[in-house]
């Protein structure tokens, strides 16, 4: 089995529910009438609570812990983890939230600072030694500023993966981070920190290239809620769709996090561990966030990618009348392209999120002699006017371009599209330059793992 060792604050959530009819006779304030009392791990304890959901890892947790009886209470509600407490200046860190009627009516904040005490930085060492992956999970009570937890995690960094979910008053990522998990608050505030604002606005994936070099980290990825995740690690910047939740957000990025890691101990490419944690956080918030996770209600799986709404979508039209469509409706012409060979669910899910990041999507299409010369003489399977049929029929496909070069920079050229998405892992795309020259973005969409054309010619072979 694999290791995951999460490093962090702790802390106990209570939740007291009840129920409120009334103003309080001296004082204009409700009256909360207390049903029950639910108490549950927070912070880097409900980190590796749900890193422990996966059968296929084992997880320690690091924190200071303070011998308290909420510090015991704490424990006790992480069976089956590995505990290293550290000691913790102060008395537990508490957060109470009173909850009636199914809102929030206050939150009540207790103990810290919750800062590391006096210890051997040789426990921690010997703690890490063997972890497959080690998160960071930051809370802001100064765990991750502390030198010597600083010092180890630095000197892991360089042997195995670290992910590090960060916090406004924590520290910063060490070097060589391997991903960084910030959300677009987060993200901005830690750039705008450094001048002022200046570089805090503006795209996801721009901050999160900015973060990159300035942390001196592998990846970074910023989460956007409903927009998605963006993740910058040296080439192109990388989109993970979400789909859109209504819900409690409260853990999205603790559970968006232990995805994250579990994933890459698993050695899951860095695509496939972001796609999945981006699903999962999503169904996390549908389900009802920290709440509905602990009063054991279901959490469904999210439903399939939604295109954006947009300019109406007329069947059979040109490319060029899609463009003209939507740029007068001041909209976002998306492009993407491809053989299409034998179109399987992985192209689906690819087309489906490429429509979503605009207001009309043209597909650029290889032609037959364009796909032998890539694929071989025995391809394409099936030939370019059935494929581009078969597309058009597509609902998230407004056109379709069909271009007999080998790479669509000629029909990029001439189409000028505001997004060029691609599917799959790439460190630089040759027609990258050509779309930002004229002020267009690149995206990157992650394949659906285990669907290829070559996969299923494979198989049927």
């Amino acid at each position: 089995m694999k290791r995951v060792v999460v490093v962090g604050d702790a802390l106990l959530d209570r939740e007291v529910v009840g129920s409120s009819s009334r103003l309080a006779p001296d004082a204009p304030v409700p009256v909360v009438d207390v049903e029950g009392v639910r108490e549950s791990p927070g912070g880097a304890a409900l980190t590796a609570l749900l890193a422990a959901l996966d059968p296929s890892v084992t997880v320690a947790l690091v924190a200071p812990l303070a011998d308290d009886a909420a510090g015991r209470r704490l424990r006790d509600l992480l069976p089956g983890i590995e505990v290293h407490a550290l000691p913790h200046e102060g008395p537990t860190r508490t957060k109470s939230r009173v909850r009636t009627n199914g809102h929030v009516l206050a939150r009540l904040d207790e103990g810290g600072p919750g800062t590391p005490g006096g210890f051997d930085p040789g426990v921690l060492d010997g703690v890490l030694d063997g972890a497959d992956v080690v998160l960071v999970s930051d809370y802001g009570a100064g765990t991750t500023r502390d030198p010597r937890v600083r010092a180890a995690l630095a000197a892991v960094a360089g042997r195995v993966p670290v992910v590090w979910d960060p916090h406004p008053r924590g520290g910063a990522p060490v070097p060589g981070t391997a991903l960084v998990t910030p959300n677009l608050a987060e993200a901005r505030a830690a750039l705008g920190g450094a001048n002022g604002g200046a570089d805090g606005g503006g795209d996801p994936g721009v901050t999160a290239t900015r973060l990159r070099e300035r942390w001196d980290v592998r990846s970074v990825c910023v989460t956007a809620g409903a927009d998605g995740a963006y993740c910058a690690s040296g080439g192109e910047v990388l989109h993970l769709p979400a789909v859109p939740a209504a819900g409690d957000p409260c853990g999205a990025g603790d559970r968006f996090a232990a995805t994250c890691a579990v994933e890459v101990a698993r050695g899951s490419s860095l695509s496939q561990a972001l796609d999945r944690a981006v699903r999962d956080a999503s169904a996390w918030v549908a389900g009802g966030g920290t709440t509905g996770f602990f009063a054991d209600s279901p959490v469904p799986a999210p439903p399939a990618p939604a295109a954006r709404t947009g300019a109406a979508r007329a069947g059979g039209e040109s490319a060029a009348g899609v463009v003209a469509r939507v740029r007068a409706a001041g909209g976002t012409v998306v492009a993407t392209g491809g053989c299409f060979d034998v179109l399987h669910a992985g192209h689906v899910g690819c087309l489906e999120a490429a429509r979503g990041l605009g207001d009309a999507l043209v597909v650029l299409l290889n032609s037959d002699a364009s796909v032998r010369r890539l694929k071989g003489p025995d391809r394409p399977v099936v030939e370019q006017g059935d494929r581009e049929r078969v597309l058009r029929a597509l609902a998230s496909v407004d056109a379709v371009v069909v271009f007999e070069e080998d790479d669509p920079q000629a029909a990029l050229a001439d189409l000028r599209p505001d997004v060029w998405v691609k599917g799959g892992d790439y460190a630089e795309l040759p027609e990258g330059d050509l779309v930002r020259s004229w002020g267009g973005g690149v995206v990157l969409l992650p394949y659906l793992d285990g669907r290829s054309t070559t996969g299923i010619l494979g198989r049927i072979g």
